[in-house]
Formats: C-alpha cells, structure tokens, sequence
C-alpha cells in the first residue's frame, strides 16, 4: 500500500530556518517544495523597479491595479533541483533576496488584494498533495487543513547572525545593528498586520532552531512527518 502524500505547512518569523528546513524535508520525502515568501517578493521588486513603492512612498492603488500584469512561477532549476521564482518571464531568485526586497516586503504583505492573489496561487498549488509550503499564514490560512503544521521559531541574536552571514555571503556589506533592526522591524509587522497575521495555530508544533544544526532540524521534522504519515496509513 502505498504512502499518503500530504500536505504540510512551515510557519515562522525571519530567519528562523523555515525555507532551509523545507527544501531539506522536500528533498528527503521527493516532495514539492514552494516557498511563498519568494512570490511576495517578487511582487515586492515589480513595485521596486515600477516606481511603485521606496523607502519614501508607496502608492498602494497602483499596485493593486498592476496585480493583473504580474506573473510569478516556479521552475524546477536542473542542477540544483530546487524552485527558483520567475516574473513576467524572468528569473529573478537572486533579485528577491537583496536587502531592499527584504526591507519591504512585509509592507507588501500587508495588502489585502496581494494576499488575496497570492494565496489563491498558492491553494491552486498544492491541490494534489505532497507539498510543503513555508510563509507567515501557511497553517492558518493557506492550509488550515495541513495534516502537518510546523512553527518554526529562533532566538533573535541567532537569527541576526545567520541572516548577516546570508547577506555577507552574496557579498551585500551591512552591520549587524542593521539587520537586527530590520528582522525586528519585520516581526512586528508580521505578527500586528491585519491581513493574515503571523501567529501559531493550535494544532501546530514548535520547533525552536537556535541549539539545532541543520542536521538536527531535519532530523526532528522528520520524525514528526513520519509519524503522521504512519498514522494515516492504518486508517
């Protein structure tokens, strides 16, 4: 008898390990994987490089008319084996992750009609099972009824190292002053928006990575996904 592919669910703030943690498991269970903060951002850089929004000012109706010209879709990198986001045409997964994307994404976020096209793509994806999906409201709006919900969560000094090192890697020079700032910045937004919040459902299970290695993390989501799947399977 063959094993049910379900659906699961990866919350949790910036820089907690959600998306590593989701590669590595959707590579470990041939599952599909779909990183829905990549989608925000590309929404994010089409407003960057249309004028639409800046440090300064953001014309949030003229985005919301744009939304029709904006396409986003992933596609299966042969080498890597890993999704990388194209818009309107163009791959643009190293564009998504500089700094100024990141400063502004979750002002995107925050928009009703974004949200609202984006979780739309997002439920069209994953009809079929055998996804996983990380973001901010994947367990509680996306898939309220994932089989398995994680919230992935991280001591914020980790996470400002981590993303630092991210950053210094692609060669992007900031202090670490700043990206705390911006991650703290970023977590208040997430968790007070009015669409779509960032919170932790009921059903889901924490998963604190500060102490972990990637190892160790993948280690204990699988456990949690096999149990569950082997639960299914008797029913």
């Amino acid at each position: 008898m063959s094993q049910p592919k379900i659906t699961i669910a990866i919350d949790g703030f910036s820089s907690c390990g959600k998306s590593t943690l989701a590669r590595d498991l959707a590579k470990k269970l041939g599952y599909i994987f779909i990183d829905s903060g990549a989608m925000y951002r590309g929404i994010t850089l089409y407003a960057l490089e249309n004028g639409i929004i800046s440090k300064e000012h953001f014309d949030k109706e003229k985005l919301i008319e744009e939304l029709k010209n904006i396409q986003l879709k992933f596609v299966l990198n042969e080498d890597t084996q890993l999704p990388e986001l194209y818009l309107n045409g163009k791959n643009v997964s190293k564009e998504i992750r500089t700094l100024r994307v990141s400063a502004l994404t979750s002002k995107i976020a925050t928009i009703k009609e974004v949200r609202e096209k984006l979780v739309s793509l997002q439920q069209e994806m994953g009809k079929k099972g055998g996804i996983i999906m990380d973001g901010r409201d994947i367990g509680s709006v996306v898939f309220p009824d994932a089989e398995v919900k994680l919230f992935v969560t991280a001591d914020v000094e980790e996470r400002t190292r981590r993303r630092h090192q991210e950053l210094s890697e692609r060669g992007q020079k900031i202090s670490k002053e700043e990206v705390k700032k911006n991650l703290q910045e970023r977590d208040i937004r997430d968790a007070t928006r009015e669409e779509s919040p960032l919170v932790k459902t009921n059903d889901a299970i924490v998963i604190d990575t500060t102490e972990l290695s990637r190892e160790e993390q993948l280690q204990k989501a699988l456990e949690i996904v096999r149990e569950k799947i082997k639960s299914l399977s008797k029913h």
